[in-house]
């Protein structure tokens, strides 16, 4: 998938993993915020836009899920959304992507701006040493597995959910208890498919650890911050691309409002 840029583009601006749920409302209330704020005219989530995502008809509920769609709606009237599925809310489908008037962006593609061509990623997919997390990704991509799991009762889907993200939790504990080293994405993975999309740059989340790779032969690897304001200190940033510049900024949230 290849997006052409809209003439009047000059700043486009990258964010990803804010895992948005109703028990944190201060990312949703950053959200808001930025939306509000930003002088870019394209805007692009690369996955994690929600903890989890069960399937469409959760909108039906009018809750939290409904009015984060409706905030990213009301900011659709002037500025372009696009939204990439990630490894915590790959259930999304169309219903919601017209509900935050979004285009869903199929992984990876290209965004040809500027002087360069961007590689879009969520990044989760080029981890190849986290082998169980490679093959549960399988399973749950398959349109059969999809299929099956979204035929079941929506409180069934989410208590799945729930007993999913506990597992992930306790997980991510036993890790830090052992200091066991995270796993980051493959480089020669990414420099594969820079290659295969003829792209200069890739630009990815799903880690949490934000960063500027130089992975040899002009290609760079630009990883985005997750957003977490409960943190200490709170975490949320805004890679922000212009026109004219040939790499990106990397913009706290008041930065991202103040820098045009």
């Amino acid at each position: 998938m290849e997006i052409a840029a809209a003439p009047h583009w000059q700043t486009v601006d990258f964010i990803s993993d804010l895992h948005l749920q109703a028990s944190e409302p201060e990312t949703f209330q950053a959200l808001a915020a930025y939306l509000a704020n930003t002088p870019a005219q394209a805007l692009f989530i690369l996955g994690d836009l929600f903890e989890v995502w069960v399937g469409d008809d959760v909108l039906m509920t009018a809750g939290f899920e409904a009015s984060v769609a409706q905030q990213l709606q009301s900011a659709s009237a002037r500025l372009d959304i696009f939204i990439m599925a990630g490894n915590r809310d790959f259930l999304m489908g169309k219903r919601l992507m017209t509900a935050c008037g979004a285009t869903q962006l199929e992984e990876p593609c290209v965004l040809p701006f500027g002087t360069a061509r961007w590689l879009l990623a969520h990044g989760d997919a080029q981890c190849l040493e986290d082998l169980p997390y490679q093959a549960f990704r399988a399973q749950v991509r398959s349109p059969a597995w999809q299929k099956e799991f979204l035929n079941k009762p929506l409180a069934e889907r989410q208590a799945v959910a729930r007993h999913m993200r506990e597992q992930s939790e306790a997980q991510k504990k036993q890790l830090v208890h052992t200091q066991a080293p995270w796993i980051d994405l493959d480089a020669q993975a990414c420099r594969t498919l820079l290659e295969a999309h003829y792209a200069d740059h890739m630009v990815h989340g799903h880690t949490h650890q934000p960063a500027r790779h130089d992975l040899g032969q002009g290609h760079v690897r630009w990883v985005l911050s997750d957003w977490d304001l409960r943190a200490t200190p709170p975490r949320a940033e805004v890679l922000r691309l212009r026109r004219s510049d040939a790499e990106p900024l990397r913009l706290s949230l008041v930065e991202a409002a103040n820098t045009p």
